[in-house]
């Protein structure tokens, strides 16, 4: 195919809405852009070029944010694994008994209740919350399983069985240690938004002991502020 052919052709393609990428194609040619430019500056495109051309770019610029949010949330993902990575050495800090009774005292000062003499009162509705104070409290000193007591406070139009249950799974304090479960006066009638909510979980441990030693830590580290 001569040159005159060659350009006669790509331009009655280009005249039909054909891109340049698909002009080459067509053809099987590798004609670069500026050179196209020049043999199509004085054609005027049919309205579904533009039209096609629109929707291509809605295409690609979709496709391109479904990249950038994945390649955003890998990023996001390594960074978190990362943070993760760095603070493990917590966990097996807190194995040791001077760093398991740092955190205690921290977490009793910040949750605790210090106005009951005699025992410890710490309450949440966090599980793993008590779960790390009751494993803190068996780090730090020689534990008395029988003079725990758990007492679950929840609102009034939740499974109270169910409760006791899921907290019951979550202290491993026997059922003969929990007391009657409380109801809030305040919810009487008010239906529940969050369905997953478990109420309140009361934790006593009675022992003047060990209540005394914590509120000697505490005010230890006051002084010391």
């Amino acid at each position: 195919m001569n040159n005159r052919k060659l350009i006669a052709k790509a331009v009655s393609l280009r005249e039909q809405g054909k891109t340049y990428s698909e002009i080459n194609k067509i053809m099987k040619i590798q004609i670069q852009k500026n050179t196209f430019s020049s043999w199509f500056k004085n054609i005027i495109l049919p309205k579904k070029y533009y039209a096609q051309i629109r929707k291509n770019n809605l295409e690609h610029l979709k496709k391109a944010r479904i990249k950038a949010l994945f390649i955003i949330r890998e990023k996001r993902k390594e960074y978190l694994e990362n943070l993760e990575k760095n603070n493990l050495f917590i966990k097996k800090s807190l194995n040791d008994k001077k760093t398991a009774k740092i955190a205690l005292t921290m977490l009793y000062w910040a949750e605790g209740s210090k106005s009951r003499r005699g025992a410890l009162v710490f309450g949440n509705s966090d599980p793993q919350m008590i779960k790390f104070f009751l494993k803190l409290l068996k780090i730090c000193y020689y534990i008395d399983q029988t003079k725990f007591r758990c007492t679950v406070q929840c609102r009034a139009d939740q499974n109270l069985e169910q409760l006791k249950k899921y907290w019951l799974k979550v202290t491993n304090i026997p059922i003969n240690q929990f007391y009657e479960t409380r109801i809030d006066p305040r919810t009487i009638g008010k239906k529940s938004k969050n369905s997953d909510y478990m109420g309140v979980c009361r934790i006593d441990y009675f022992s003047g002991n060990v209540y005394n030693d914590l509120m000697a830590a505490i005010g230890v580290i006051s002084m010391g502020l």
